[in-house]
């Protein structure tokens, strides 16, 4: 795990509530690219661009009170996990109205974040999460290709040791 891997983290922000917030808190461009969106359109349309790319892609959507915004998002989401089932889906939204969302928004979502204080924590510990995901599910590519290669190694030289055996069998 020497080499770092770059996050991007895509906001859908209309209001700018806490993109700021999330800015501050992922400040190392080293590791995180944070960018922010208001409508929906370029939203779908950047993660549309980087849909082939395989680096690690969260999305957090914000939600507010109204209904229609809820269908909205419903709607946003099976549109991203169509685009590229590997991105994370975090909702940030109103405590109060958590288990409305929850009921609504039911489409493979990673984390169901309420604002508050501690929803850039929340949403922080969240990232690392899918981020140890993301690393954990390149780790076992290459560790199968690993074995793969292994195991044809092995199957060869078996292979090597009975042709041997037959032709020149005063050696064994």
């Amino acid at each position: 795990m020497a080499k770092n891997i770059k996050t991007h983290l895509y906001c859908y922000d209309d209001h700018r509530g806490f993109s700021e917030d999330l800015r501050k808190r992922f400040n190392d461009t080293n590791r995180y690219t944070v960018l922010s969106f208001q409508t929906p359109e370029e939203f779908i349309g950047r993660i549309n661009d980087e849909k082939e790319l395989n680096f690690c892609k969260v999305a957090i959507l914000g939600l507010h009170e109204t209904k229609e915004q809820f269908e909205m998002i419903d709607n946003l989401t099976i549109e991203i996990k169509k685009i590229d089932q590997r991105t994370g889906l975090i909702l940030l939204g109103p405590a109060d109205k958590m288990e409305e969302i929850k009921k609504s928004v039911k489409f493979n979502v990673d984390a169901y974040v309420p604002k508050n204080a501690n929803s850039v924590l929340r949403i922080h510990n969240t990232v690392k999460k899918l981020i140890s995901e993301h690393n954990i599910g390149i780790f076992m590519k290459r560790r199968n290709l690993s074995l793969y290669i292994l195991l044809g190694f092995v199957l060869i030289s078996l292979l090597l040791l009975l042709v041997s055996y037959f032709k020149l069998p005063l050696y064994f």
